[in-house]
């Protein structure tokens, strides 16, 4: 093997052995560049005699086509390559199924207030709904709460640019009481003249609003008022219907009840109830769930009813605060903040 193949041959092997791109060019460089291997020879012609020149230059250029040939071999080789890698790389593989829009759910607080509904309505409650926009009258002035009335101070906020026929504006009701109202007188008209007039039994869910905002309040929340006036119905029945309530909605009969005394302008008496489960995280803390108590006679006078022939009691749950009870949330905002991450744990 003469020098020219042995160049030529040692070009081959420094090309297949250049991993990138930039290697070979590195490798060319050494051959075929300004300093390269047979640059040099090709510079070296002109010292030759004229014969021996023409003959040389015809080897030497031999030589070189052949090393340029390989350079460009393992040029095409490596683009190849990279070619083959971003095909691997970015490959969309048909025979996988389609993907597919997600499906929603309902919101935690949804879920509530429809176990809510079933349970009571496994009791004979029926299910009402109202107005959010509400006159003063059937927001404050029917529940034995008057203007000027101290108790007002927390709930009357939120008010609409819009009168009633008296002249009073309109407000975002701060509970679903209104509806008791509504209901109630509804009922009594429709069984005007019957006696003995049949039994209310209601409940009524839905957005309330207050100015109130922090990780167990929020402006915007949800209530449940519930409602049941009969010829003699006693505050046992209150304790007997939550009591079942609380173990059909919790699934457990592993907690404690208690009724505490307390102040409502549209009860007498007035109560807080508070649950205390026996185990689990929660264990021995007394947590408040409802405000309830015997209906006041002047609401009752509001129903369009006799307070000496028609007595009851009314309850006020929270759906939102059940909710996180339920489901383990320590912050309300969580559920209103919109963030699928959250929600998407409920589906």
């Amino acid at each position: 093997m003469n020098d020219l193949e042995q160049l030529a041959a040692a070009a081959r092997a420094d090309f297949e052995a250049a991993p990138t791109p930039a290697e070979l060019e590195n490798a060319k460089a050494r051959y075929l560049g300004k300093a390269g291997r047979v640059t040099e020879l090709l510079k070296a012609l002109g010292a030759l005699p004229v014969e021996q020149k023409k003959t040389r230059g015809a080897e030497i250029n031999q030589a070189k086509a052949g090393i340029e040939a390989a350079l460009q071999a393992r040029r095409d080789a490596l683009a190849a390559a990279e070619l083959q890698r971003q095909l691997q790389a970015e490959a969309l593989d048909v025979t996988l199924p389609g993907r597919r829009r997600g499906t929603g759910g309902l919101h935690p607080v949804s879920r509530t207030i429809e176990r809510i509904e079933a349970i009571f309505g496994s009791m004979g409650f029926d299910v009402a709904e109202g107005p959010e926009i509400e006159t003063d009258w059937m927001s404050f002035t029917a529940l034995n709460n008057p203007e000027n009335h101290p108790a007002r101070s927390m709930q009357d906020t939120f008010y609409v640019d819009m009168k009633d026929g008296e002249g009073r504006w309109l407000n975002l009701r701060p509970h679903t009481s209104p509806m008791q109202v509504r209901y109630a007188r509804a009922h009594a008209a429709k069984y005007a003249g019957v006696d003995p007039m049949p039994e209310i039994r209601v409940i009524a869910p839905g957005r309330t609003y207050r100015v109130d905002s922090d990780a167990t309040h929020s402006p915007m929340f949800h209530q449940c008022e519930g409602l049941w006036i009969g010829e003699n119905v006693s505050f046992k029945d209150l304790k007997v219907v939550f009591i079942d309530f609380v173990r059909q909605f919790f699934e457990t009969d592993d907690f404690d009840v208690r009724f505490r005394p307390s102040f409502f302008p549209f009860t007498e008496p007035s109560a807080e109830i508070d649950i205390a489960f026996r185990s689990g995280p929660l264990a021995g803390r007394w947590l408040e769930v409802a405000g309830s108590g015997q209906v006041h006679p002047n609401v009752v006078r509001a129903y369009g009813l006799d307070p000496e022939h028609h007595i009851g009691f009314a309850f006020g749950i929270g759906p939102d605060r059940l909710a996180m009870l339920r489901y383990g949330i320590d912050d309300l905002r969580l559920m209103f903040d919109g963030d699928l991450r959250f929600l998407s744990q409920f589906n």
